[in-house]
């Protein structure tokens, strides 16, 4: 039986110095510690179980390069029970665990808030210096590519290359409805004489189909092996496939139907018909290039199908078994429903209008804006205006956001996002982390996904471990934090 999929999204932003020296890492840097200073937080990243170097295949290919664990740089945990720091030069927000994929929406969406209150801390304290702007997207335009991640939990039991092989054909063709769209490429996957408006922004980057990298030669699937979790019952699925989406409806849509995927991989209850690509990395890049969503894949059997063909035999699968299972391993029935729901119509409005989707999936809303200013200005697609345009979409300023002027669908409202900034979601083990920051700043000195480290002022300091990201939740812990006048009757209490 599948188990419950707690899911994340870390997201890297990008950053831009307008007339300044525009070092990233001293910006991001910037950003994140004018924001711990406005809502005076410092608890530290405990790094003691990080363990980026795993590899879920038990070896790593020769030549293959472990992920970088940056300790050095500016680093916080929220009273959201998120994580808000600096990687690789870029400020990046990792959402709290969340049950279900629209409470996510709901974090993903507190992020960029964090981002803009960013800013204007940053703007605050140095009214003087060239004003830090922040992006929600994935290139830079001259070829280098940062990250919006999932994270998924999973059964130990269940083989990686299992996992592996079933989620290739989805993330290969999920991007008709994840893709953020783009202007142009950047890469010599495609041709830039012919492809001038991608699906995704991120699909070009991706070199092989499975591997443990994350900046170079990046895998469709990635081996790293870092459960955040009691490694003996859970994985954790890392997937850094994915766009950094602004629409709530394609972030829902990316994750939910993931979840649900994986969950169908537990419960050997795929389709029967092998969806594998002959050449996976080559069909995401042709599916990315592919406006019109007709370009014959080839397949491992010899076949042919579309990624909307492709789409629609998961969809079906799925739906039978929802139908059979029902849909509480998305945390909620009714948020699986919706997924469901959503997904279905999405792909049937791909299959007989996009545009009618304008105002529910990035790729759509963007090439409708960018199509229109060409017919407004007769602007050729290597138009420099064009690139300013895309970029100006995914600008976090609510005066300079294009997004922010489309009228795109909401899930979420704007009272729950804020709220969500300070607040940590209640079903997981955020909950009990976010708590204990926000009742006992000074008394928490470091803490990570699966562990606190208080400090009650004697010797030595005290580690609570929460390896299962289903417990510490509101449920489990509220009575427990009411009841406990200091941090120090809480470790007696949890002794007990």
């Amino acid at each position: 039986m599948a188990i419950p999929k707690v899911c994340g999204i870390e997201t890297e932003y990008g950053i831009h110095v307008p007339g300044g020296d525009n070092n990233p890492i001293t910006a991001s840097s910037v950003l994140v510690n004018a924001y711990a200073t406005d809502v005076d937080r410092r608890t530290g990243w405990d790094f003691e179980d990080e363990t980026p170097a795993n590899d879920a295949r038990g070896f790593s290919r020769e030549g293959s390069l472990a992920p970088i664990v940056e300790t050095h740089l500016a680093n916080t945990v929220l009273t959201n029970g998120a994580r808000y720091y600096v990687d690789h030069a870029h400020p990046e927000y990792s959402t709290p665990e969340c049950a279900d994929p629209l409470t996510l929406v709901l974090y993903d969406k507190a992020g960029e808030e964090v981002l803009r209150r960013s800013m204007r801390a940053a703007a605050a304290i140095f009214p003087d210096a060239p004003p830090v702007v922040v992006y929600k997207n994935n290139s830079d335009g001259k070829g280098n590519s940062y990250g919006c991640h999932e994270n998924y939990l999973m059964d130990r039991t269940v083989p990686f290359a299992k996992v592996a092989a079933a989620v290739v054909p989805h993330f290969v063709t999920r991007l008709i409805y994840t893709g953020a769209g783009k202007v142009g490429t950047e890469t010599p996957a495609l041709d830039r004489s012919t492809v001038h408006f991608q699906l995704s922004q991120r699909a070009e980057f991706f070199e092989e189909v499975i591997g443990l990298e994350t900046t170079l030669k990046r895998p469709i699937v990635n081996t790293r092996d870092e459960p955040h979790a009691d490694p003996r019952r859970f994985r954790r699925l890392h997937v850094i496939v994915g766009d950094a989406n602004l629409s709530e409806v394609a972030t829902l849509l990316k994750v939910g139907t993931t979840a649900l995927i994986l969950a169908m991989v537990e419960d050997d209850a795929l389709p029967v018909r092998d969806l594998t690509p002959a050449d996976p990395v080559r069909a995401m890049h042709a599916v990315s290039a592919d406006l019109d969503l007709t370009h014959p894949i080839l397949m491992a059997d010899g076949s042919t199908a579309t990624a909307l063909t492709i789409q629609w035999e998961l969809f079906t699968a799925a739906r039978k078994y929802a139908d059979h299972e029902g849909l509480a391993v998305l945390g909620d029935e009714q948020v699986g429903e919706t997924v469901l729901a959503r997904w279905e119509s999405v792909l049937h409005a791909l299959e007989t209008d996009p545009s009618s989707l304008s105002r529910q999936l990035d790729w759509v809303a963007k090439r409708s804006l960018v199509e229109a200013y060409r017919e407004r200005r007769g602007c050729a697609w290597d138009d420099g205006r064009l690139a300013a345009l895309d970029l100006q979409y995914h600008d976090l300023r609510p005066e300079r956001s294009l997004y922010a002027r489309l009228g795109m669908e909401r899930l979420v409202d704007d009272q729950s996002v804020a709220r969500a900034v300070t607040q940590p979601p209640a079903e997981t083990r955020a909950w009990f982390r976010g708590q204990c920051l926000a009742r006992w700043p000074d008394a928490v000195v470091t803490a990570n996904w699966d562990s606190l480290v208080f400090d009650l002022g004697t010797d030595p300091l005290r580690r609570v471990p929460m390896m299962d990201p289903l417990r510490g939740t509101a449920a489990h812990t509220a009575a427990l934090l009411d009841a406990s006048a200091t941090p120090a009757e809480l470790l007696e209490r949890l002794s007990a």
